[in-house]
């Protein structure tokens, strides 16, 4: 009685007679959405890989990874922390650095060289404790960096150079299953045979470490699409909705940045330069030529943002707080009228505490918009708090324009890109057609009943077509197979008019509605 899977028996072929079990997969494949709320941020950082993407999910886990936020230009941690404020749980965050970077490092008696794993300043507070082992005439090796639990590298036995090399061995490679590998330094022994000596080994006196920080350029962020590939460019393939390039407010950078945001269905988010003016931000999206549904340009009000792991406010781009806002929202969603939080104030509105704010004017407003820039401002239609104004990303045309239409569009795309793939290679006929068309109206029905499509006359709001009509034999027949899909999004209620007629002459008519209703 054999079992075979299906399509691996040829059944017009059977001479034994027998059972013959044919597994048969699900004839309709069912989609799952990909996550709209990766958030893929670049800048530089005091610890970590450099061009290497890393999975962040909390301010816990970028310490980890990265070190603490710092307050200076292009920082990462920056962008992540206001990010995390808004919600945003969900991040691919890659390092750069000018080329200055270099790791720190300690000799100890000459005969031990610890250098930190990572370059990077924050390599500068790691220190290694030499004292007596639990067992007898052993050592132990302990690696602490303030916030991580301490590295110990216990009974390390041996006299002469063997013991270093042994003391090595156990940092690079641990010391059983429960002692792995360091994950903070790396161990070279000498040929010395000094013996160890107990005490501190501070790599704040051997050879400092730095971040390579000081240096960076916008075009550093943007960095290199050749193997291996840095900046923005090691972001490609790691499914991210949404990107920051921390603190890019140079123009002149943001063509790449939308090229890329159309390969890869991402939502740039771009900012002018501190302090900009209303005119200067219209001409300079003009030059740059920015005129694309694949990036949102912030016009250049920086914002001032309390910042906890350095006690003090400061100027920070308008970037972490769109992004994470919009990570935070589901794909049908708009920025316009969402609270930020963490706000302290604006460039343009001043800050409470100094006593004077002011508000941008309809005619501001209007200038940015009309040229496809969006701001943070307070107040909102909604109240007084702090909001994206506009909702826009930097497309002129009115049909695609809003924040909604670039990520509906990229999470679509990207979700029938993940998953039907699976119908190539499968014969053409009436089952494969009627296949396509139930994994594809499954999906869209999932996202009608989960109110990411609707209509305002309860019609529907997507069609499929995938049969003959479509895929003639002519077409069928060079291995083509076409799927024709058309869907509705919803509109955002941006203009939102109220007629109102009072007076004392005014006949009201009332309005008699079926019993039930309201």
């Amino acid at each position: 009685m054999p079992i075979s899977q299906a399509g691996a028996l040829n059944t017009t072929a059977l001479i034994v007679p027998d059972l013959y079990v044919q597994i048969v997969p699900p004839q309709t494949l069912l989609l799952n959405g990909v996550p709209t709320d990766v958030l893929g941020v670049v800048g530089s950082a005091s610890w970590g890989p450099v061009g290497e993407p890393m999975i962040v999910g909390s301010m816990g886990d970028y310490a980890a990874s990265f070190g603490p936020v710092m307050a200076r230009q292009y920082d990462m941690g920056t962008a992540v922390a206001v990010a995390v404020q808004q919600g945003a749980s969900n991040f691919r965050c890659v390092r750069v650095s000018d080329g200055t970077d270099a790791a720190a490092s300690v000799s100890i008696l000459g005969a031990l060289t610890l250098t930190a794993l990572h370059t990077g300043s924050l390599g500068n507070a790691i220190t290694v404790t030499v004292s007596a082992g639990s067992a007898a005439n052993s050592w132990r090796l302990t690696v602490a960096l303030p916030g991580r639990t301490p590295e110990v590298f216990d009974n390390i036995a041996g006299t002469g150079a063997a013991f270093w090399q042994a003391a090595a061995n156990a940092v690079n490679a641990g010391t059983g299953p429960l002692r792995g590998a360091s994950e903070l330094v790396v161990a070279s022994a000498g040929t010395l045979s000094t013996p160890p000596v107990t005490g501190v080994y501070p790599f704040a006196a051997g050879t400092p470490g730095s971040d390579g920080a000081g240096g960076l350029t916008a075009a550093s962020l943007v960095g290199q699409d050749t193997l291996p590939r840095s900046g923005m460019y090691a972001l490609r393939g790691q499914g991210c909705g949404i990107a920051v390039l921390a603190d890019l407010d140079d123009p002149t950078q943001w063509s790449p940045t939308v090229a890329f945001g159309l390969e890869e269905g991402c939502y740039m988010i771009l900012a002018g330069p501190p302090g900009d003016t209303i005119a200067n931000a219209v001409s300079a999206k003009r030059t740059a030529g920015i005129d694309s549904y694949a990036a949102k340009v912030m016009f250049g009000d920086w914002i001032w943002w309390y910042d906890q792991a350095n006690g003090m406010t400061r100027l920070v781009s308008p970037q972490g707080f769109v992004a994470g806002r919009l990570a935070n929202l589901s794909p049908e969603q708009s920025s316009l009228n969402k609270p930020l939080y963490g706000v302290v104030g604006s460039q343009k509105s001043g800050r409470a505490a100094s006593g004077t704010t002011s508000t941008y004017s309809s005619a501001d407003l209007s200038a940015l918009m009309s040229a496809g820039i969006d701001v943070i401002a307070n107040p909102q239609p909604g109240g007084a708090f702090w909001g994206v104004r506009g909702g826009f990303n930097a497309s002129s045309d009115s049909a695609t324009n809003g924040d909604n239409y670039t990520r509906m569009t990229n999470y679509i795309a990207a979700t029938l890109s993940a998953g039907m793939g699976q119908y190539v290679g499968q014969l053409v006929n009436e089952t494969l057609f009627r296949r396509i068309r139930g994994t594809l109206l499954a999906f869209l029905n999932t996202m009608l009943g989960q109110g990411m499509l609707g209509t305002t006359n309860g019609a529907l709001p997507f069609a499929v077509v995938c049969d003959a009509s479509n895929n003639p034999p002519s077409r069928t027949g060079l291995g083509y197979v076409q799927a024709d899909v058309q869907v509705q999004y919803q509109a955002i209620n941006e203009r939102f008019i109220v007629n109102v007629e009072g007076g004392q002459t005014v006949q009201v008519s009332q309005q008699t509605l079926p019993q039930g209703t309201v």
